[in-house]
């Protein structure tokens, strides 16, 4: 793939995030898991870090070598003509130079966005310093800007997901988390776990810049720009033709 086709698909895949339907993104966890996604007619794919890792033999929560991570990741950018989003869980590093040399790699592997997370994997603190996260992220626009690929970069704070603190303040903090992202630079902002539409459609309308815009109104009401099939569609996969056999 040539720079100019991969500054294209870049282009295309951030113009999906404004248009007039929801973007629905299936993870592929393997070359084929993406040909069949492609084939059924979605527009771009992400890939699931959990599917990747299980597959080849590791447990989630970056616990697989960024390079089989990103091999990966090549191997399904070459294999399909969509855009390629990757999920690269919190950048493999503890440092905004360890997110940069990622977000280079995720470039270099042909994908033209990434997911970046906040969880740490430590039980005593879950998720990480929200200053080390915008310097991360801070660090990652600055790469892309500099290597002249729109990457798209999509910042994710696990707050919900891993029922973070008092019930009542995780909005409160989800929010600090994803407006301070957004300022930092991130294209996009995921909140797994949140499930409440109302509460969706309310994040929406405070992180989002112009609210008075008739762009905002149409995603509050509809609750959200992209929807994301995870890691579940791998678990489906697998099962299905397991129990398939055992009723044989």
């Amino acid at each position: 793939m040539t720079d100019l086709d991969q500054a294209h698909k870049a282009a295309s895949f951030r113009a999906m995030h404004s248009g007039k339907r929801v973007l629905l993104l299936p993870n592929a966890w393997d070359v084929a898991s993406a040909c069949i996604i492609e084939e059924a007619g979605f527009a771009a794919i992400a890939t699931t870090s959990a599917g990747i890792a299980f597959s080849l033999g590791y447990p989630d929560g970056q616990e697989i070598p960024k390079d089989e991570m990103l091999a990966a990741v090549a191997r399904i950018a070459k294999g399909v003509k969509v855009p390629v989003t990757a999920d690269v869980e919190s950048g493999y590093g503890n440092r905004p130079e360890d997110a940069a040399k990622t977000a280079r790699a995720v470039m270099v592997a042909g994908a033209v966005g990434m997911n970046l997370e906040d969880a740490t994997g430590e039980a005593s603190h879950p998720l990480a310093e929200l200053s080390l996260q915008l310097e991360k992220i801070q660090a990652v626009r600055e790469t892309t800007t500099n290597l002249k690929v729109p990457l798209v970069l999509n910042a994710r704070t696990d707050v919900y997901l891993l029922q973070i603190g008092d019930p009542a303040r995780r909005y409160h903090e989800t929010l600090r988390r994803l407006t301070a992202f957004r300022d930092a630079g991130a294209d996009c902002v995921f909140v797994p776990g949140l499930r409440d539409p109302a509460t969706i459609g309310r994040l929406i309308a405070e992180v989002i810049r112009d609210p008075e815009s008739e762009d905002v109104r149409r995603k509050v009401k509809r609750g959200v720009a992209e929807l994301t099939q995870r890691f579940p569609l791998y678990a489906k996969r697998l099962k299905r033709p397991a129990t398939e056999v055992a009723g044989t």
